[in-house]
């Protein structure tokens, strides 16, 4: 299959890939309504990439049966004005079961995390995503990289065996690393998205980025949206206007190893009434003590 036939996939990539929440009901269980609601809020604001299965939908603390609900919930909400990017992972079956589910659910590409493993070797890496890609060719795969010793030249020996890596959510916090890797791998053979979302986003775009993922677009669509419009047209200055308007939020977020990654967009929403706060271990709902300054944070975006 061409690269031709990935057209809508990569354009979609070149936008905010949003990293929708999953949320809880008091029972413990997925909160379909409000995941619903939350999904149509994201669409409704004007963002048509959309990831179920991310880290910020807590892909790692879901069930396989959960995954395969929010995949589900996600392709029938956004229908036909979103594209769809299923993250997938765990061993080898796993993953490829959640890739081949996400073709028959209609969705048009699916994320690969990072191997999560004590030992990865850059040839074992390159099967593990090559065992995917081959098992669904029609769709569009990226992988997630935060390995920092990947070198971007199996990025490109991958794609040479497999056609449908069309893109590359890169989440290594170190910006002259990523532009080294991607002129390795291929400028212009991949999208480039800045996985570390609107913090890294400027500094990535200058260096050959075109999308960049996001948790903060729940909360606020808006404020994405601006900051890519900014990216696009070039104005670094108008970005970095949006960069000061939400690092406060991403620092809140990034802290102590990322502990409350998830928690402070989940705390953010709880805030605005749009979801509950729950989240499941290893993370954890935010201290009373530090709930007003997400609120408010939040509270001055809506206006």
């Amino acid at each position: 299959m061409s690269g031709v036939a990935f057209e809508t996939q990569r354009a979609a990539l070149a936008d905010v890939v949003a990293i929708p929440v999953t949320p809880f009901a008091e029972d413990g269980t997925v909160d379909q309504p409000a995941h619903r609601a939350l999904l149509r809020r994201l669409l409704d604001g004007g963002v048509t990439t959309l990831t179920p299965n991310g880290n910020t939908g807590e892909f790692y603390a879901l069930d396989p049966e959960e995954r395969r609900l929010v995949t589900e919930l996600t392709i029938d909400e956004a229908g036909d004005r979103g594209v769809i990017l299923v993250g997938v992972g765990h061993d080898v079956p796993t993953a490829v079961a959640a890739a081949r589910h996400a073709r028959e659910h209609g969705a048009a590409m699916v994320m690969v995390h990072q191997p999560i493993h004590p030992y990865v070797s850059e040839g074992g890496w390159i099967d593990y995503h090559r065992a995917i890609a081959e098992a669904v060719p029609e769709l569009g795969v990226v992988p997630y990289i935060r390995n920092t010793s990947l070198s971007g030249l199996r990025l490109a020996e991958l794609a040479d065996v497999c056609p449908n890596v069309i893109g590359v959510k890169y989440a290594v916090p170190d910006a002259s690393r990523f532009a080294a890797f991607a002129r390795d791998a291929g400028l212009e053979r991949f999208v480039w998205v800045a996985g570390l979302a609107e913090p890294y986003a400027p500094s990535y775009f200058s260096a050959g980025a075109t999308g960049f993922t996001s948790g903060l677009v729940n909360v606020a669509p808006a404020v994405s949206l601006n900051m890519i419009e900014a990216l696009r047209s070039g104005d670094y200055p108008a970005a970095m206007k949006v960069w000061e308007q939400i690092r406060r939020f991403e620092e809140l977020r990034g802290s102590n190893a990322s502990a409350n990654n998830v928690t402070v967009v989940k705390e953010a929403l709880a805030s605005l009434g749009l979801c509950r706060r729950d989240v499941r271990p290893p993370s954890r709902a935010l201290p009373e003590s530090e709930r007003a300054e997400v609120a408010a944070i939040a509270a001055g975006w809506s206006i």
